[in-house]
This record gives structure tokens, C-alpha cells and sequence, in this order.
């Protein structure tokens, strides 16, 4: 069996990609910012929150789950969602490291 794509980088390569595609979608994002803005676990509020359909919710929701960047824990007959704290640290790094880079070469660049 031949080597996949992903192969040729390192696992925070890949991991990293997996993350930040999860906040592809405005409708990701705007689930993001609905949970920082309660600042608490949501277990069916997104769905009044946001102009769309709860099947459409819950594959964001999957999809942000899979990707690390929100837990789900079962309470009752509901699953209440909130931050990952650990998923948007390796975001914040990756980022830091850019923001850095490009301070040092605000002038030295091309």
C-alpha cells in the first residue's frame, strides 16, 4: 500500500490542519463564539442561537468534537458542548509563532 498525503508531514502538521479545517465553515465559527459568549457547557441552546437546522447543528457539532476543539459530555438525554481548551492551544501556538516571525521581519522582507 502506497504512502497518503498526510504522510509526508509531521503529526502536528496534520494535526494542526485537522483543527484549523474544522473552523473552515462561518456556521463553525459562529458556534464557537456562541460558546465562549455563554462561557458555559450548552446543551440544546445552539439551535435557538443560530439560524439553522438541528441536523445541520449537530454535524458542526461532530465536527468540532472529532477535530478537538469542543468537548461533549451526555446529561440526561442531551449532550452539552463546550470549549476545548486543548484543541485552541496548539492553534494559539501555531499562530504565536507566525505573529513572531512576522514581527522580526516586518522590514527585512521582500
Amino acid at each position: 500500500m502506497g504512502a497518503t498525503k498526510t504522510d509526508f508531514y509531521t503529526d502536528n502538521q496534520n494535526e494542526l490542519a485537522v483543527l484549523i479545517k474544522a473552523l473552515g465553515h462561518p456556521a463553525r465559527i459562529a458556534i464557537i463564539e456562541y460558546l465562549i459568549k455563554v462561557d458555559s457547557c450548552i446543551c440544546g441552546d445552539i439551535v435557538n442561537e443560530l439560524s439553522l437546522a438541528q441536523p445541520t447543528i449537530s454535524q458542526h457539532l461532530k465536527e468540532l468534537k472529532n477535530a478537538g476543539l469542543i468537548k461533549g459530555s451526555i446529561e440526561g438525554n442531551a449532550i452539552c458542548y463546550c470549549i476545548d481548551e486543548k484543541g485552541f492551544e496548539k492553534i494559539k501556538s501555531f499562530f504565536q509563532n507566525v505573529n513572531e516571525h512576522v514581527e522580526k521581519k516586518k522590514t527585512n522582507c521582500c
